[in-house]
């Protein structure tokens, strides 16, 4: 497991942008599949996206959100463009050190290390 420590979260209008950020603990950050999930006030937590060596997403936010990675820094983002308040939750970032097929790395129990999580609101 690692600790992983997510930052970037905040208010921003409708149709605006956020880039978040998840910091991981370890070194061998490289060989880890990450994944962002959201959890909305009322609402089950749902995948969001994940990475590899490749990318996958929702339904929801293919194509106005990016996930990347920078392992030199330890980091994980998550560039949101043209949010929607429908996208207004807490936002965590989860690990597991293992590459994960797409059916996989969109279920909450394939990952063993989770955030605290950050807070999203997009104002209408």
């Amino acid at each position: 497991q690692v600790q992983l420590v997510e930052s970037g979260g905040g208010l921003v209008q409708a149709g605006g942008s956020l880039r978040l950020s998840c910091a991981a603990s370890g070194r061998t950050f490289s060989t880890y599949t990450m994944g962002w999930f959201r959890q909305a006030p009322g609402k089950e937590r749902e995948f969001v996206a994940a990475i590899h060596w490749f990318t996958y997403y929702a339904d929801s936010v293919q194509g106005r959100f990016t996930i990347s990675r920078d392992n030199a820094k330890n980091t994980m983002y998550l560039q949101m463009n043209s949010l929607k308040p429908e996208d207004t939750a807490v936002y965590y970032c989860a690990a597991v050190g293992r590459p994960l097929a797409p059916s996989l790395g969109r279920l909450q129990r394939s990952y063993d290390s989770w955030g605290q999580g950050t807070q999203v609101t997009v104002s209408s």
